[in-house]
Order: C-alpha cells, then structure tokens, then sequence
C-alpha cells in the first residue's frame, strides 16, 4: 500500500500518521503499542529500536567485572570441560 504524502502545511502529522506501527505489545493487555516505529525497525523509540549502548570499555561504568567478554568465555570453557569430565566418568 503507498501513500502520497502531500505537502500541506496545515497537517504537518500525515507522515506520522501512515507510518509503521511499534510491533511491541503490553504483557499485561496484550494489546500493541501504536506508537510509530523508527524507520527501518520494527519497534518504536520506546520499545528498544535503537539497541542500547555500543559495546566496550570506552561505554560503562564496571563494578566488577562479571559480565565482561573475557569472564562469560572463561565461565562457557569452564562449563564445556565440567560437561566432557561428566561424560567421561558416565562411562566407568
């Protein structure tokens, strides 16, 4: 469906208006957000359309380290050898 958008001064919204709508939806209702979704997403302002901070040290202020890069790969290691020495000792 294409919409003209036709430049009249008095209704300065009709852009607003035929744009695509948030797909977010309210878990207490169920019903979708009607706001308009930021253009080339699916979801509005609101709703997380521009995906938070960028990643990095330069971004954050850390308190202890827990989630950085490093510590989640070294907890992924550490559950993928718990998971091989179980195996291995299913086996006896």
């Amino acid at each position: 469906m294409k919409v003209e958008i036709v430049d009249n001064p008095i209704d300065r919204l009709s852009a607003a208006r035929i744009a695509p709508r948030c797909t977010a939806r309210a878990k207490s209702t169920g019903m979708r957000c009607e706001a308009p979704a930021v253009r080339g997403r699916a979801v509005c302002r609101c709703h997380g359309a521009h995906g938070g901070a960028p990643k990095g040290a330069g971004n954050g202020a850390f308190r202890h380290g827990l989630y950085t890069g490093e510590a989640i790969e070294t907890r992924r290691q550490t559950r993928a050898l718990l998971q091989e020495a179980r195996e291995l000792l299913a086996q006896f």
